[in-house]
């Protein structure tokens, strides 16, 4: 439970934490209690090529129309090209896909080395055996602090039932049908889910 005192925003103390971690890390840690699944938001840019990310941040919005939205930080060297392009597709991550939401987690220049994917809408690429995939057209953006919000249209769909989600929380992949023991890897924290 997080106990705060009245005054500056800036204030937390938070009950289990080191009084010396500064209050931005406290926030972030607060944030990672709420467990997420890991997509892997894809697209296409003219110029730029295949654009890939890992990304915490998606949600559905709305059933009629149906509409999700994510976020990418405003200090993504990729903004921009996200920002041109006319599509994603938003690959839901299966439990035995850790590697690939490490790979898309890193501002690396070769995201895509190795990898073999068909194109969807929008010429997004879509990652193979997803748990699910939405594909969806650019809709608007919207500002929110350091983030960007990217609303889109959901066109068509995949949902494959039959095997489990990666799951992230406390800065670290889980498993809904064991403890944390076992075969389950500590990411790097913070992990860099928007680069």
């Amino acid at each position: 439970m997080t106990n705060s005192t009245s005054g500056s925003a800036d204030t937390l103390i938070e009950t289990g934490h080191r009084q010396m971690d500064p209050p931005g890390r406290q926030l972030r840690t607060a944030f990672g209690a709420f467990p997420t699944g890991v997509v892997v938001v894809t697209a296409l840019h003219q110029m730029a090529g295949a654009l890939g990310m890992t990304m915490s941040s998606f949600t559905s919005i709305s059933l009629d129309p149906p509409v999700i939205l994510f976020s990418i930080d405003r200090r993504a060297a990729s903004l921009p090209a996200w920002l041109e392009v006319s599509g994603y597709a938003v690959n839901v991550l299966a439990r035995d896909q850790q590697d690939l939401s490490n790979r898309f987690a890193r501002p690396l220049s070769e995201k895509w080395r190795g990898l073999s994917f068909e194109r969807g809408l929008h010429g997004a690429p879509l990652i193979k055996d997803a748990l699910a995939c939405f594909e969806c057209s650019a809709e608007r953006t919207l500002s929110a602090g350091d983030h960007v919000i990217f609303l889109a249209r959901v066109d068509r769909f995949v949902c494959n039932e039959r095997t489990e989600p990666l799951v992230f929380h406390r800065g670290r992949y889980r498993s809904l049908t064991r403890d944390d023991a076992g075969d389950l890897t500590t990411a790097d924290w913070p992990l860099p889910i928007h680069y």
